[in-house]
């Protein structure tokens, strides 16, 4: 049986804003990349938000691309 990654326990917003940093980073690795809706456990409409907003975030130098 394959290694099976355990869930974190995020809380779930009903308002994702991009410059809310704190938030958004729960959601990426310690290597800057967008966790997978199996690793967060969130729904695909909430999933598609927050990379959204994590791109977003991006964009205004908020969040970084890559970790340092």
């Amino acid at each position: 049986m394959a290694y099976q990654a355990e869930r974190e326990e995020i809380e779930i917003k009903k308002f994702i804003d991009y410059k809310d940093v704190a938030y958004l980073k729960q959601f990426t690795s310690p290597h800057a990349k967008i966790l997978s809706k199996k690793r967060t456990g969130i729904p695909a409409n909430k999933q598609r938000e927050i990379a959204s907003a994590i791109k977003h975030a991006r964009y205004m130098a908020l969040l970084p691309y890559i970790a340092a």
